[in-house]
């Protein structure tokens, strides 16, 4: 699957996920007034549409053109922060089948190298094929030579390490270990980053930073979809709805399961009385 595909069937994938929908103008006209109303950004229904006929029902055998500054929003709206970085660093879950992985073994004559490089593993993702090269073979380079070729060619070398943190060529580099709230969702930051932006900074928590949402548009509400499965937040006369339980994090106040009164006077009625208007 190409990363331009994948990058649609995960936008909407999680336009699915925040909104209950299925359907493709449904999602399609979400996805338009989000990246409009929140990201600044204008990329009209039809446009989706377009994209979910090509992408996600389609095989996508014929792709269409996407234009640079469209993938790197679409990629934002994913959590990235661009499509660069999407394109490097997402792997589907699914996509484990095609990961080769190789362990280096050492020659027993090479005891004062081997504690480390038996514990050497070797991600090749992507879809590559590893192959050792030709002059690695004629000049017979020994286990150190041909895993240091290994580890410039792949980039992609993982060291025994404890949990939590991350190993590369240049060697530590700190996780993101916090998440903060940007107004609908949780984003992960830097726990050490000074941006007053982020000064409310709080530890990961999974599940909220996947599940806990604000719920946008409230007209896209029903009985079916959110009685029961949805839960609200009301302070000074205004009313938010959440697509998972926990305390508002812009009033600190706890949330309360929707029901049919709050549903019928805050949500979706309020399409309606536009529409008699």
């Amino acid at each position: 699957m190409s990363k331009k595909k994948l990058l649609i069937h995960e936008v909407f994938r999680k336009a699915e996920a925040e909104t209950g929908k299925t359907t493709k103008s449904g999602l399609a006209n979400y996805l338009w007034l989000y990246f409009k109303e929140d990201l600044g950004f204008e990329i009209n229904d039809k446009t989706f549409s377009r994209y979910y006929d090509t992408y996600v029902k389609g095989d996508g055998s014929k792709e269409i053109n996407i234009e640079p500054d469209r993938l790197d929003k679409l990629s934002e709206y994913l959590g990235y922060k661009n499509f660069a970085d999407f394109s490097r660093t997402f792997i589907k879950k699914d996509d484990d089948a095609n990961k080769t992985t190789i362990k280096i073994s050492v020659d027993k004559d090479e005891e004062s190298i081997s504690e480390l490089l038996s514990n050497i593993i070797i991600n090749i993702t992507n879809e590559q094929n590893f192959k050792m090269p030709e002059f690695m073979k004629k000049n017979g380079m020994g286990i150190m030579e041909m895993a240091l070729v290994i580890c410039l060619v792949t980039g992609s070398v993982v060291f025994s390490h404890p949990k939590n943190k991350t190993y590369g060529f240049a060697g530590f580099l700190p996780s993101k270990e916090c998440m903060y709230w940007n107004g609908s969702e949780y984003k992960l930051v830097d726990c050490n980053d000074k941006n007053p932006k982020f000064d409310k900074k709080i530890p990961v928590d999974e599940d909220n930073l996947q599940f806990f949402k604000r719920i946008l548009r409230k007209d896209t509400l029903t009985y079916e979809n959110a009685v029961g499965k949805t839960w609200y937040s009301k302070y000074n006369g205004e009313v938010e709805f959440f697509t998972k339980d926990g305390i508002d994090p812009d009033t600190g106040r706890e949330l309360r399961k929707s029901t049919h009164l709050m549903l019928e006077k805050y949500a979706f009625q309020q399409s309606d009385s536009i529409e008699v208007e």
